[in-house]
């Protein structure tokens, strides 16, 4: 008699290649790794790579993650794609009243663009 376990691991060639488990461990390790990006300080993974990997600002990760341009976002921030693009390089200080307007504009948080 085999004794219960919470998942099962298939394997195809001696490499793990699908886990099966219970439904309600699934919905519970989805809750656990889905990002919550509107009104908290969470940052999707995707965003940190760009950031990190790529040595790109927040603000700029965010926005390509997003799939917005400079142009689409400088107009609703009210500033130059010119000023915008300044915003973007990295190391740059925005001003936190510049910032709020810009995670406005990107429909996230403060807090998912400090630094």
């Amino acid at each position: 008699m085999n004794a219960p376990t919470s998942h099962q691991v298939l394997e195809h060639g001696g490499h793990p290649m699908f886990v099966v488990m219970p439904f309600e461990e699934y919905e519970r390790l989805i809750k656990l790794t889905t990002p919550k990006v509107l009104g908290s300080g969470n940052i999707p993974l995707e965003v940190a790579e760009i950031a990190l990997l790529e040595d790109k600002s927040l603000i700029r990760a965010w926005r390509e993650h997003l799939g917005l341009t400079q142009e689409e976002v400088a107009t609703r921030v009210g500033i130059s794609r010119g000023a915008f693009a300044q915003m973007e390089m990295p190391g740059v200080r925005t001003r936190k009243a510049t910032l709020l307007k810009v995670a406005d504009a990107l429909g996230i948080s403060l807090a998912q663009l400090e630094e």
